[in-house]
């Protein structure tokens, strides 16, 4: 550990940390030692031998004092003295020869954080590549500085209009009061009229209700949304009432896939291939009248065995069935909610290595982290969006044009 509580403790009782510039200070000389130590080891690989070692130079070239360069960091300006080499061909990663700033150097740490390294197994990348200590405290205090970021994200204006809003939940587990609860991760994904997809928000949860979903909807207005022109979600408690109060004219997509799932559910296994090709007549229909028939004859083949299963599909067909009027575009896109689907198996990716969240923070920061890190492939519009867009003015007309 390069800082540790009690080395603070006695630099606070001497006097040495009086304001916010002595901490500054401190900092500066933290970030000397750390850079400095990494170069060196950098040099050692670059040479192959550590620094007095008898004999090492066996290629003519050897170490040849230090330099002398000043970079601007987030802590004001540092005097960092890179190590050199006779011939010239030593060239430092961490602080490259023309580099003046490196106040973005604790991206790296961040980026790594990022894709799912913990706080410990990144201190022992650090130490395995450098050779040096870099404590699981001090990595968690820079990726920490995230969090506000992540706030203020989560606030950040949205666009006036999209044209289809994309909502799915994934459970994790999270410390409260000593007491390990599930908690919900509910991520909300924007395709916006141009066919640019986004991350909209993420919102932690222990509960569904109509009461949470209008708060979030509200929220949503409150960032500048004005109107949803298609939902895409799951079957949540309360998500419907929520939506049709905030976005009254917004079409509801309930998801095809979890609705096969829950279908699915309590289905042995000796029936369940048959029951999801049957179903499958009902949703790969080319028409909703042809999806009713196809409903009809599942309802009589397999009442008798499975009754929930007909009663589900037509107590929530009004929603189940909306993109039977669209093509073969847009309904490949608006079924189900795939893009979170995606979303979602890339975020478990990151965060498998995390059984329990010590704490709310942790959890976002990570979860605001790995959405980043995604984001950053979403660089092109969406396939087909020529299609979907035509198809979209047609049936939405001003509203579309409204915002276009």
């Amino acid at each position: 550990m390069l800082i540790n509580k009690e080395e603070i403790s006695r630099l606070a009782t001497e006097g040495k940390v009086k304001d916010l510039e002595g901490l500054k200070a401190i900092l500066r000389d933290l970030t000397k030692q750390v850079i400095e130590t990494l170069m060196d080891s950098e040099i050692t690989s670059h040479l192959g031998y550590t620094k007095h070692t008898q004999n090492g130079n066996t290629d003519g070239n050897a170490r040849n004092g230090y330099g002398k360069k000043d970079v601007k960091s987030e802590f004001g300006t540092i005097e960092l003295n890179p190590p050199r080499d006779r011939q010239g061909t030593f060239s430092p990663e961490v602080v490259k020869k023309r580099q003046r700033d490196i106040s973005g150097i604790e991206d790296k740490v961040i980026s790594m954080y990022a894709k799912g390294m913990s706080t410990r197994d990144i201190s022992d990348h650090i130490h395995d590549i450098y050779g040096f200590e870099l404590s699981a405290e001090s990595i968690s205090a820079i990726t920490d500085k995230v969090i506000e970021k992540a706030k203020e994200w989560q606030s950040r204006p949205l666009e006036p209009l999209y044209a289809l809003v994309f909502l799915d939940s994934m459970v994790v587990k999270l410390r409260v009061d000593g007491i390990v609860k599930n908690v919900t991760v509910y991520i909300i994904i924007g395709i916006d009229i141009h066919g640019n997809k986004s991350c909209l928000g993420l919102y932690v949860a222990e509960s569904e209700s109509s009461k949470y979903w209008l708060t979030v909807m509200n929220e949503l207005k409150n960032r500048g949304v004005e109107d949803i022109l298609i939902f895409s979600v799951d079957n949540l408690n309360g998500i419907s009432e929520a939506i049709t109060t905030a976005f009254p004219r917004a079409e509801i997509q309930k998801c095809i896939v979890h609705q096969i799932r829950n279908s699915l559910r309590f289905v042995p296994w000796k029936d369940r291939k048959i029951v999801a090709a049957d179903l499958k007549t009902i949703y790969s229909a080319s028409t909703e009248e042809q999806a009713l028939t196809k409903l009809a004859a599942f309802r009589d083949k397999w009442d008798k065995t499975y009754p929930h299963i007909s009663k589900s599909w037509e107590k929530n067909w009004g929603e189940l069935s909306t993109y039977f009027k669209y093509s073969k575009y847009s309904r490949k896109l608006m079924y189900t909610t795939n893009p979170i689907e995606s979303f979602n198996s890339s975020v478990r990716k990151v965060i498998k290595t995390r059984s329990v969240f010590p704490t709310q923070d942790a959890l976002v920061k990570l979860f605001y982290l790995s959405m980043l890190d995604i984001q950053k492939r979403w660089t092109q519009i969406l396939r087909d969006w020529g299609y979907i867009y035509a198809e979209l003015t047609i049936f939405f007309g001003e509203r579309v044009e409204k915002y276009d």
